[in-house]
């Protein structure tokens, strides 16, 4: 099938940019969905080096995330699109009171996925409708992809001219700075590809020198292992002892490196009245996010991302965040979360009762729980016994 004459293909990017900007999206463009050697290359690296940690389904979906073709052979063209989720004040604020949990920008609110996916569903039927009647006697398709397939999604905005890929690893847009959600359209449409985007980080190091954990081996690398984003929401097994005091107040995500950002001078609010935070999510104390039951915890974060990774994470991660906060007011919470019910919980209370709690109490505590059955809390203990000597 042969691509749309010039004339043809300017009448369809006016339809295209149009209709997205009239749903909501703030940046589209148009990529190949021909494989990039060298951003599979870097993947390559990424998953050879385990740099994935626990997200095991990025090495077992290896294959697929080498290009769209490798998922749809019969894709020519990916529109990619951008919606803008810039918050209206500094996420960075809100580390400095201790007492409060930070929940990343994009989380403060309604689960983006579900946002930009019905928009980009009414896009594509509009999409394909323009095409049958340009095309009535060929046959073509369209799908839609917002991280629910194993798409390499930032490389392809870079492709598409949306910004490029900082050395944080996140799309940057010279409009936008960091705070850009993306989703895709492949379509069997051949369409001229845009420019690609160039790199504009010069000789900054703002987001690799931020970073609490020391997330960034290289810049334009990420070690996930590292990465609070990770800690707090993708890995199911214990935050490392050694990194769980650079978490700060951090609950769930983190957002130093794309708010440091010096091309967010040019972003602006998000547009989207879903994607902006919600005011009981912006300072949410910890003592009251530690009491949240399971019910609780799902009312609270109804339509949220948060919401996936359950209570007993969410409430290991508050811990966490209590263990750093040297507030003793936090500890009558943080003394009866000991006794809950799950193991995860029980663990990260033992942490943070040896972080708040004075020496002395430390052997009537110990002699009470050091039995527990459970190895991930006994382990706890063992750990803040030595620690204690």
């Amino acid at each position: 099938m042969d691509a749309l004459p010039p004339p043809a293909e300017d009448r369809f990017r006016s339809f295209l940019e149009t209709e997205a900007h009239r749903l909501g999206f703030d940046a589209v463009g148009v990529a190949s969905a021909r494989t990039d050697e060298v951003v599979v290359e870097r993947f390559d690296t990424f998953v050879e080096e385990g740099r994935y940690g626990t997200m095991g389904w990025i090495a077992e979906t290896a294959e697929r995330r080498r290009g769209v073709t490798s998922m749809w052979a019969e894709a020519r063209s990916v529109i990619v699109l951008g919606m803008n989720y810039g918050p209206g004040f500094d996420p960075l604020e809100a580390l400095e009171n201790k007492a409060q949990g930070v929940i990343s920008v994009y989380a403060r609110n309604r689960d983006y996925h579900d946002v930009i996916k019905g928009r980009l569903k009414e896009l594509a039927g509009r999409l394909m409708g323009r095409i049958r009647q340009m095309r009535p006697d060929e046959s073509h398709s369209v799908k839609v992809f917002v991280d629910t397939a194993p798409l390499l999604e930032k490389p392809l905005g870079q492709a598409a001219g949306l910004g490029w890929q900082g050395k944080h690893t996140n799309l940057v847009s010279r409009e936008h700075g960091s705070w850009l959600f993306l989703g895709s359209i492949a379509t069997t449409l051949a369409l001229t590809p845009d420019t690609a985007a160039s790199d504009a980080c010069g000789s900054c190091r703002a987001c690799q020198d931020i970073c609490p954990t020391d997330a960034f081996p290289a810049p334009y690398q990420l070690d996930a292992r590292r990465c609070i984003s990770y800690l707090t929401i993708e890995t199911k097994a214990l935050v490392p002892r050694a990194l769980r005091p650079a978490m700060g107040n951090r609950i769930y995500g983190c957002d130093d490196c794309l708010a440091v950002c010096p091309w967010n001078k040019f972003a602006s609010t998000a547009r989207e009245a879903r994607l902006q935070a919600r005011d009981d999510l912006n300072a949410p104390s910890l003592e009251s996010l530690m009491r949240l039951t399971d019910a609780d915890f799902r009312a609270l974060f109804s339509g949220s991302p948060v919401k996936r990774i359950g209570r007993d994470k969410f409430v290991s991660n508050c811990l966490i965040a209590a263990g750093n906060s040297g507030l003793d007011a936090l500890l009558p919470q943080v003394t009866r979360l000991l006794g809950d019910e799950a193991a995860l919980v029980r663990a990260m209370a033992v942490w943070a009762f040896g972080r708040l709690s004075p020496s002395g109490a430390l052997a009537a505590r110990d002699a009470a729980l050091v039995n527990e059955d459970d190895d991930l809390v006994r382990g706890e203990w063992h750990a803040l016994v030595e620690t204690s000597r």
